[in-house]
C-alpha cells in the first residue's frame, strides 16, 4: 500500500440497529471500490467483515471488524461496529476509532434503540454523523416514513441529500438533491443520470424533488450568513454553494446528511463514496485527553509531532494477541521500540497491518490518523504507546456496565486448570467483562452485558481455548447470625479409648454484635482452663461460624465470651477443646434466636422519563425500597433503591426489554438484612440442596 498523509486518510465507523444493513455497506462499498468481485451476504456466511464463527452462526456482527481499502487516492479505513446490546463494548471501540459515524437506518422499519444509542455515543464523543438508509429495494420498503423518524428522532439537522424516487410503492431511482440529478442503476451498479427537476418523489406523501430540495437549502444555509441571506430571498443556490455548503455543515455539526442506497446491486454506493472524500480527515477530530506528567493535557492529531499511539481494541487467543492500534502523533514503524507508558515496559513492535476482514495486510508505517494492527506486543486495550522522549497517557475508553452475572464451572467432564488462564485471555480482549470468585460461595462469577454476551463467552472459551464450561445462576451469599443473648452454654467433649482418652469442657456465653467476624474473649478465673488452650477454643469457634445452624451459611456479628470449663491434666488436648467449644456453638446458636440473612444492593437505575412509573412498581414486586429519583438531563432520570439480591438477577433483561435498550443501572452489595419469615423454608431448602 502506497504511502498516505494524515489528510487523506478517513476513518469510518458503521454503527446502528443490528439487522440495519451495516456489514451489507460495508460489503456494498468494498464491492464498488474495486476491492472485492462479488458482493457477499451475512445469510451466507461469505461477508468480508462477518467472518468470525459465531458471526456466520448468528448471521449478525458481534465483533468489531477493519476494511481497509484505497478509494481515489484516500485510504479509508471501515470500522463495522455491532449492533446488539450485548457487545457494546466493540460498539465503543469502533465509535472511538472513527472520525466520521455512519448510521444506518433500515428503510423497511426506521429509527429503533440501537439507531438512537449509536447516535447518542457519536455525541457523546463530539464525530460527525451521517445518516444513511439501506434496503431502499425491499417490498416492505417505506422510505419516506423512515426519514420522518429520523427527523422526529434526532431534529431539524437532519437534511435529505440522496433520496429515491418511489413509484408504485417501490423506488425507481436515487436523486442527488445537490445536482438534482436522478440516477437509475443495473443489477452491476452502474448508473444512467437524468435531470430530477420537477419529479415526483412519493405521491403517497406528495412530496417531490423541490420540496426535499428546500430542506436540504436550509441546513446549507446554516453554514453561511451570506447564504442565510440568500436563502431568505430565496435565490436558489448553486450546485457548488450546495456542494461546499453540506460539507461545511457537517463539518460543523449543524447538519447530518442522509444518503440511501442499496447494497444489492449497489444503488448509490458510488455517490457514498464520491462523499466520503469530503469527509472530515483525522486532524479534524477533537483532541484526545492524556497525561503528562501528572497534568492533564490535550493531545490533537498532528503526524509532526512525536510519536504517541492508542490501543484501542486487542484480540486474543491461545498463540498471542492482535493489537489495534490508533496512531495519534507521529509515525508508527515497523521493527521499532516504542514505551508502553501505562506498564512502563518497552514494546518492540515487529511488523503492521492493515485488515481486509481477517486478511491482514503488510503496511511500511502509520501515519498520525491511521489505524494498524500490531502482533505479539503485551500491550493490552487502553495503553498508550509513546516515543520515550514523549510519555503520555491517553484517557481510557468507556464502557458499559457488566451487569447480568452467571456462576461458570467446567462440568462433570471438564478442566477446571483451564478456565481461569481462559478467561483471563478473554477479559484482556473485551473489557465490558468482569470475573471474580464470591468470597462466600466460592463460584467463580462471570458478569457481561446480557445472556447473548455470556453465550459468546462461552463459545470462545470452547472453540478458542478448549475450555468446556456450564453457565449456571449464582448462589446467593446467604449468612446466619442471632438475635439475642444466651446465657453460658456448655460444651463438653469426653472419649476414652484405651490409653489416653479426649477430654475438654468448656462454658461460652454468645451474643450478637457489630463485627462482621467473630469476636472472641475470655474471661477464666482460677485457671479452670489453662491459657494454653485458649487458641484451640477460639480456633475451634471460627471453624464452626463457617457453617450455622439454620442452612450452612457462614455467620456474622457473633461474639463469644469463654466464662468457664475444667480440664484432665493427662486427657486433655488442644483438639479436644477444639472439639468442645464447636459442641457448645451448636448449643448456643440454637439458644440464640438463629435468623437467615440476605445480601442487599443498592441500585441506581437510569431510564427514559416514561418508563420510571414501570421500573417503579417493579422494584416493589422485588421486595425493592425505592429511595427517591433523580432527573439527569436529556429526558431521563435516576431511581435509587435498595433491593434484595436474590430479586436482581435476572433485572439486566427486564429492564433492557422494558425501557427498550435505553436504559442502565449499576447494582452494589451494602448489607446485610434479616431474610422474611416466609422465604425462611424454600431458601433454606435451596441452600441446604446446593451444599450436598
Amino acid at each position: 500500500m502506497k504511502h498516505v498523509d494524515t489528510e487523506h486518510i478517513k476513518n469510518i465507523a458503521l454503527a446502528g440497529q443490528s439487522g440495519c444493513g451495516k456489514t451489507a455497506l460495508a460489503e456494498a462499498l468494498l464491492y464498488r471500490a474495486g476491492v472485492i468481485d462479488r458482493i457477499g451476504k451475512a445469510a451466507d456466511g461469505n461477508t468480508v467483515c462477518d467472518y468470525d464463527a459465531e458471526e456466520i452462526k448468528r448471521k449478525a456482527s458481534i465483533n468489531l471488524s477493519l476494511a481497509n481499502f484505497e478509494y481515489s487516492d484516500f485510504k479509508i479505513n471501515l470500522l463495522d461496529v455491532p449492533g446488539l446490546l450485548d457487545f457494546a463494548a466493540a460498539s465503543n471501540e469502533g465509535l472511538f476509532a472513527g472520525d466520521t459515524v455512519i448510521i444506518c437506518v433500515s428503510a423497511k422499519s426506521g429509527v429503533h434503540v440501537g439507531t438512537r444509542k449509536a447516535f447518542k455515543e457519536a455525541m457523546k464523543l463530539n464525530k460527525h454523523v451521517l445518516f444513511v438508509v439501506t434496503k431502499i429495494d425491499d417490498p416492505n420498503q417505506d422510505f419516506y416514513a423512515s426519514f420522518q423518524s429520523l427527523k422526529d428522532a434526532f431534529g431539524p439537522k437532519v437534511c435529505p441529500v440522496i433520496v429515491p424516487e418511489i413509484v408504485g410503492g417501490q423506488y425507481k431511482s436515487l436523486v442527488h438533491l445537490g445536482r438534482m440529478k436522478a440516477y437509475t442503476y443495473d443489477k452491476k451498479g452502474v448508473s444512467v443520470a437524468s435531470d430530477a427537476q420537477g419529479i415526483v418523489l412519493s405521491e403517497k406523501d406528495g412530496i417531490t424533488a423541490d420540496t426535499m430540495l428546500g430542506a436540504l437549502s436550509e441546513a446549507v444555509a446554516e453554514t453561511d450568513d451570506a447564504l442565510m441571506e440568500k436563502f431568505f430571498a430565496e435565490e436558489p443556490f448553486t450546485q457548488e454553494e450546495i456542494s461546499h455548503g453540506i460539507h461545511e455543515a457537517m463539518r460543523q455539526g449543524s447538519a447530518y446528511p442522509v444518503f440511501t442506497v442499496s447494497c444489492t446491486n449497489p444503488a448509490g454506493c458510488d455517490l457514498l463514496l464520491e462523499f466520503l472524500k469530503y469527509m472530515p480527515s483525522p486532524t479534524s477530530a477533537d483532541p484526545l485527553i492524556a497525561t503528562k506528567n501528572g497534568e492533564e493535557i490535550e493531545v490533537a492529531v498532528d503526524a509532526s509531532k512525536p510519536l504517541s499511539a492508542f490501543v484501542f481494541r486487542t484480540v486474543a487467543d491461545p498463540f498471542g494477541k492482535m493489537s489495534f492500534i490508533k496512531v495519534i502523533t507521529g509515525t508508527l514503524k515497523p521493527d521499532s521500540d516504542v514505551t508502553n507508558s501505562v506498564s512502563g515496559a518497552v514494546e518492540h513492535i515487529g511488523k503492521l497491518y492493515t485488515m481486509l476482514g481477517k486478511k491482514l495486510i503488510e503496511v511500511t508505517e502509520a501515519v498520525a490518523g491511521d489505524i494498524v494492527i500490531a502482533t505479539k506486543i503485551n500491550a493490552n486495550t487502553g495503553d498508550t504507546l509513546c516515543a520515550a522522549d514523549n510519555i503520555i497517557s491517553f484517557a481510557p475508553i468507556k464502557y458499559p456496565n457488566p451487569t447480568y452475572r452467571m456462576a461458570v464451572s467446567s462440568g462433570a467432564s471438564g478442566d477446571d486448570s483451564k478456565i481461569g488462564s481462559a478467561i483471563a485471555k478473554l477479559l484482556e480482549e473485551d473489557k465490558s467483562l468482569a470475573y471474580e470468585i464470591d468470597p462466600t460461595t466460592k463460584e467463580r462469577i462471570l458478569a457481561g452485558l446480557g445472556d447473548q454476551h455470556l453465550d459468546v463467552v462461552k463459545a470462545k472459551l470452547k472453540t478458542k481455548f478448549n475450555a468446556d464450561v456450564v453457565l449456571a445462576e449464582p448462589r446467593i451469599a446467604y449468612k446466619e447470625t442471632i438475635r439475642k443473648k444466651t446465657d453460658k452454654v456448655q460444651g463438653r467433649h469426653k472419649k476414652q479409648s484405651g490409653g489416653h482418652g479426649q477430654f475438654g469442657d468448656v462454658w461460652i456465653e454468645f451474643e450478637p454484635c457489630e463485627s462482621e467476624s467473630l469476636v472472641f474473649e475470655e474471661k477464666i478465673f482460677g485457671g479452670s482452663v489453662p491459657k494454653n488452650f485458649f487458641p484451640a477454643i477460639e480456633k475451634g469457634l471460627q471453624e464452626s461460624v463457617e457453617h450455622g445452624v439454620l442452612a450452612g451459611c457462614p455467620v456474622i456479628n457473633l461474639k463469644a465470651t469463654l466464662l468457664d470449663g475444667s480440664y484432665h491434666p493427662v486427657d486433655s488436648s488442644e483438639m479436644a477443646f477444639k472439639i468442645a467449644a464447636s459442641l457448645a456453638f451448636k448449643a448456643g446458636m440454637k439458644l440464640a434466636n438463629p435468623v437467615m440473612l440476605e445480601p442487599i444492593g443498592s441500585l441506581a437505575v437510569t431510564v427514559e422519563d416514561q418508563y420510571t412509573g414501570d421500573i417503579m412498581a417493579n422494584l416493589s414486586k422485588r421486595r425493592g425500597k425505592v429511595l427517591g429519583m433523580e432527573p439527569t438531563g436529556d429526558g431521563m432520570t435516576t431511581i435509587q433503591a435498595e433491593v434484595p439480591m436474590r430479586e436482581m438477577h435476572d433485572f439486566t433483561m427486564y429492564l433492557r426489554q422494558v425501557a427498550k435498550g435505553m436504559g442502565e443501572f449499576t447494582f452494589t452489595f451494602l448489607r446485610y438484612d434479616q431474610l422474611p419469615d416466609m422465604l425462611l423454608d424454600e431458601v433454606v431448602s435451596s441452600v441446604g440442596n446446593t451444599e450436598e
